[in-house]
């Protein structure tokens, strides 16, 4: 490696290293104030403050303060969890199988920080609304359309299996919630 090479690696090091610190910090900011305050009560101007950030550093990192807590799965995501499962199975029977898989892989902290972001959702009706609208942008890109309807049921249950897990603050075990949303989609 040239040493000019050396350098440009570095300064791209520590320029990803200074956005994902600035990032999270703005994310803990927004949680604390949130926790705190309320959600409908708190400012992107007050989260920047409190993050020591300016308000176009804030939409650099998040567009907007829905979309800080609003971070449910994405496309690729979905993509990801069905694509670990037999092809031939139906995408239902799938997402079944995928969810305790998933769920797996979550470290106790990052559980624990979907357990407040789902309270902050929770505990603001607007966001309970909100949280449908953005299902329904979600649904994994590469899905036959059939498919696609059945992905934003399951995405559906698994938001109501999110939320009844913040309305009791955890104490289900969340992957018996989700399995008993999918049960109630299937019953029907």
């Amino acid at each position: 490696m040239r040493s000019e090479d050396h350098g440009v690696s570095e300064t791209q090091d520590w320029r990803a290293r200074r956005w994902e610190e600035t990032h999270n910090r703005i994310y803990a900011t927004a949680m604390r104030l949130f926790h705190e305050n309320g959600f409908e009560q708190v400012s992107v101007g007050q989260i920047a403050a409190g993050a020591s950030v300016s308000v176009p550093t804030f939409y650099a990192h998040y567009q907007s303060k829905e979309h800080l807590v609003m971070q449910l799965p994405t496309a690729e995501e979905m993509d990801a969890v069905l694509a670990g499962q037999p092809a031939d199975l139906p995408v239902a029977v799938r997402i079944r199988m995928a969810m305790p898989v998933w769920f797996a892989a979550w470290s106790p902290e990052f559980r624990e920080a979907q357990l407040a972001r789902w309270k902050v959702i929770a505990d603001t009706p607007f966001l309970r609304t909100r949280a449908a609208e953005f299902e329904r942008t979600r649904s994994g890109a590469t899905l036959p359309p059939a498919d696609h309807v059945i992905v934003n049921a399951y995405l559906s249950a698994f938001t109501m299996g999110m939320l009844a897990w913040a309305d009791c603050n955890g104490e289900r075990k969340l992957e018996e919630l989700i399995d008993e949303a999918f049960d109630a989609l299937e019953r029907r």
